[in-house]
């Protein structure tokens, strides 16, 4: 199991087996076999046309037979059709196969990355996500649609035309052969070599991915420009971009003297055979000059398929790197996942009842417990806020309550049901979040309140808007609730952000809320409609998190954290009254 908050980086030293590559088209068993049948088709003629050609010269020829000719000639035309044919066929049924376990790749990738928690993306960068989703995948293209066929294609090449040529003559074969082992040895250094530079090339990639997505965002952009780091990320990109190039040439020259040896050794297998075929025919030791043209003709046969097998077997070792890669996110398993059989409520029914029972929680490499013992019962239509200082471990809870982590003892209850036991669809209907950075898609206001709920009626948008303070905005754009958001909201404001993200959650009708600093970003005067909204709508319980202690004085409980444990818990009148430690907040505040 690999542990999320380690590094996620492959190691040059993992491999992955040819039995899990070979699972990745198990499922598309009934279309290989077709794809095995036409490449035995196409390498049995393949193989055939050598003793037709023999035939022709040793036979036809010398004798003026006309009628034999005609036939053998027929028959050599006829293997051509036939090859042509079964090679046609062939590339279509192993390309679509290759197409299909791209796809399937692709999916499964992206909802595994789906399935995990939020450990993993606090860890991850979002440019080495997005690299091993496109780059390596892309990578592994050459694999799935041609490499795969023609390596089976061309050992079916090599095996028939080596049967073929120890039926013409066992001898010259072996001849023909003899350096075979020694070049199979060569083709695996290379291989090792490509593999080994192919993860570096990755993990570069995967760096100048990060570089571009981190620094031409939005945010990126107007941080590079109000800290005049321009120039230095330039370079550091150049930079970058140099190592890629430098590892691309690597990769491309990696093995050239092995690959020049490979050639020579094949390319003078025709003078060798001459030499030794024309020695035994001095002897009389039975080679005839058929059977020297027609194992030339094999040897011919033989050079293209090997020196194929040869690549093949070097991007069989890169994309081996690549799906190692691949691998490693979908080996990470979850550490908060939905129960196997997950209990059903009605909806409906629910009240919005909220506990925290014996909750205790601590981030992986933390000096200290960041939550510690919290008891604490949230009644159903209530508003409840959250406050402390920075790092009390406000937000935390928040996360536990979303479910985006699980405690390590304790546990968090809704209506007296434990949210472990609840599916994660049936949570985001109950729960409803916003967050102090809201995300919203680059699309329209509209599109971003409808992937809360793409049936909500245009009524049920204008009410949401309502509620978040957003009706006199939206009203005034030119193209209303058409107008795009830009690139994470950067369109609008910090609060408008933070209202529309309200007034997507809020179309769900969660009823529970949870707003985690998410009022950080308003004016006052909003902030208090807001919260007068807010608390118009008595049904629904409130949760707030946070900072700013005038967002939460209305609460009907206010709980004070500190150092990961719950101080005090009161009305604003009664702790302000009792000069604890929320006094002391509102003091500094």
């Amino acid at each position: 199991m690999h542990d999320p908050y380690e590094d996620y980086e492959a190691s040059a030293t993992q491999h992955t087996s040819l039995r899990r590559m070979l699972g990745l088209v198990r499922p598309h068993g009934r279309a290989l076999l077709i794809v095995l049948a036409l490449i035995i088709v196409a390498g049995a003629a393949g193989a055939t046309a050598p003793f037709l050609v023999r035939s022709v010269i040793d036979d036809a020829l010398p004798h003026s037979n006309v009628q034999l000719l005609m036939l053998l000639c027929g028959g050599l035309v006829g293997i051509a059709v036939l090859s042509a044919i079964a090679s046609v066929f062939q590339a279509y049924v192993s390309t679509h196969i290759g197409q299909q376990v791209m796809h399937e790749l692709r999916v499964a990738l992206y909802q595994h990355l789906q399935s995990l928690s939020l450990a993993f993306f606090a860890t991850a960068r979002t440019g080495e996500v997005q690299s091993r989703m496109s780059s390596d995948i892309a990578g592994l293209q050459a694999l799935f649609t041609n490499t795969a066929s023609d390596f089976a294609r061309n050992v079916s090449i090599v095996l028939t035309t080596i049967v073929a040529m120890i039926l013409l003559d066992w001898r010259l074969a072996l001849a023909s052969l003899v350096f075979l082992p020694a070049l199979v040895w060569l083709n695996n250094r290379v291989a090792a070599l490509r593999e080994r530079i192919t993860f570096e090339q990755q993990d570069r990639i995967a760096d100048m991915s990060a570089t571009v997505t981190e620094s031409l965002s939005a945010g990126g952009f107007i941080l590079a420009r109000t800290m005049g780091r321009a120039r230095h990320l330039v370079q550091l990109f150049r930079q970058t971009s140099a190592d890629v190039a430098g590892l691309e040439l690597r990769s491309h020259t990696a093995g050239h003297w092995e690959i020049a040896i490979v050639m020579f050794a094949l390319d003078i297998l025709p003078a060798l055979t001459f030499l030794i075929g024309g020695l035994l025919l001095a002897q009389g030791l039975g080679a005839s000059i058929g059977t020297l043209v027609a194992l030339i003709a094999l040897q011919e046969q033989l050079l293209w398929p090997m020196l194929e097998l040869f690549e093949a077997r070097v991007e069989l070792s890169r994309s081996r790197a690549l799906l190692t890669r691949v691998f490693s996110y979908l080996d990470t398993e979850p550490l908060v996942v939905e129960p196997q059989k997950p209990m059903t409520i009605n909806i409906a029914n629910f009240r919005g009842d909220v506990a925290f029972e014996g909750i205790s929680f601590s981030y992986r490499q933390a000096d200290r417990p960041t939550l510690h013992d919290i008891n604490l019962h949230i009644p159903a239509g209530s508003h409840t806020a959250i406050v402390g200082t920075t790092g009390s471990g406000k937000s935390t809870l928040g996360y536990l309550m979303a479910r985006l982590y699980d405690p390590d003892q304790g546990r968090v209850c809704f209506d007296g049901m434990d949210i472990r036991d609840l599916s994660f669809e049936t949570l985001s209907h109950v729960l409803g979040v916003v967050t102090q950075d809201p995300f919203l898609l680059n699309a329209s206001i509209e599109e971003n309140l409808r992937f809360a709920n793409p049936e909500a009626t245009n009524a049920e948008l204008v009410e949401a808007l309502e509620l978040a303070q957003l009706t006199t905005t939206v009203a005034a754009l030119p193209q209303g609730m058409k107008t795009t958001v830009g690139e994470r909201g950067y369109q609008f404001s910090g609060g408008e952000r933070q209202r529309l993200s309200l007034a997507r959650t809020i179309l769900r009708d969660p009823k529970i809320l949870l707003l985690d600093e998410a009022t950080s970003a308003l004016d006052p005067e909003t902030e208090k409609a807001l919260a007068s909204a807010l608390q118009a709508a008595r049904s629904r319980t409130v949760v707030s998190i946070a900072h700013r202690l005038s967002t939460v004085r209305h609460a009907d409980q206010i709980v004070v954290l500190d150092q990961g444990r719950i101080v005090e818990i009161g009305t604003h009148d009664a702790l302000l009254a009792a000069g604890g430690r929320y006094s002391r907040l509102a003091t500094i505040g």
